[in-house]
């Protein structure tokens, strides 16, 4: 029941978007133009959800699966309360109707979890189809703007294996990026309390502990 009740709850708070979802691959990169190199980092998979539009589109899939999450969680609540009034009743029942009850709860449980997963698994191909197609808009944005701004190599800081382990923040245009994306897509800002968290800045790692002495 405890894996039951995490998956109803897991659609009751909602997910962050997918962050396994695949971006789009980058093109083939001009000739690197003559003098040093300019780097940037992005945390492309924020630029993506902090977008008007992904906050847009992520309110409406959040929106659609809204009705299965609470159905999912009254059954889930009604499942309990039996559970605990089958406990209260103790000896008042015989075996017979005891173990009757029991059987019922359990098949109950099951058909809930099976439903649980099944609207989680299309809760995430939802986020995960509605984050692809729109990563790939704003991939064009982050070569528009590295481009106009001179920058030679952008890294993705988001994702888990990131070469990145620090970057002043000068070199952060994540924040740059979603706008230039909400200037060319038109989509207005979002409610202030449907917005994403702002993106996390890079920061330097803690500097390792001395050596001890021998």
């Amino acid at each position: 029941m405890k894996r039951t009740l995490a998956l109803a709850v897991l659609l009751a708070s909602g997910l962050a978007l997918n962050a396994t979802a695949q971006t789009a691959a980058p093109a083939a990169a001009p000739a690197a133009p003559a003098g040093p190199a300019k780097v940037a980092i992005i945390m492309f998979q924020v630029a993506v959800a902090q977008t008007n539009e992904g906050q847009r589109n992520f309110a409406d899939v959040q929106k659609k699966f809204e009705p299965k999450r609470a159905q999912l969680k009254t059954l889930s609540d009604d499942i309990d309360s039996r559970k605990k009034q089958l406990q209260a009743q103790g000896d008042k029942l015989s075996p017979t109707e005891t173990a009757a009850q029991t059987k019922k709860i359990d098949e109950e449980t099951k058909e809930l979890q099976r439903s649980a997963e099944d609207a989680q698994n299309d809760y995430q191909q939802a986020i995960g189809e509605m984050y692809n197609t729109l990563a790939s808009k704003v991939f064009d944005s982050v070569q528009t703007y590295a481009k106009e701004q001179g920058f030679t190599l952008v890294l993705d800081a988001s994702q888990q294996q990131s070469p990145v382990l620090w970057a002043a923040e000068a070199t952060n245009i994540t924040q740059p990026v979603i706008a230039l994306y909400n200037t060319k897509s038109g989509v207005p800002a979002p409610p202030a309390q449907s917005a994403v968290p702002a993106a996390p800045k890079p920061s330097a790692p803690k500097a390792p502990a001395a050596a001890p002495k021998n």
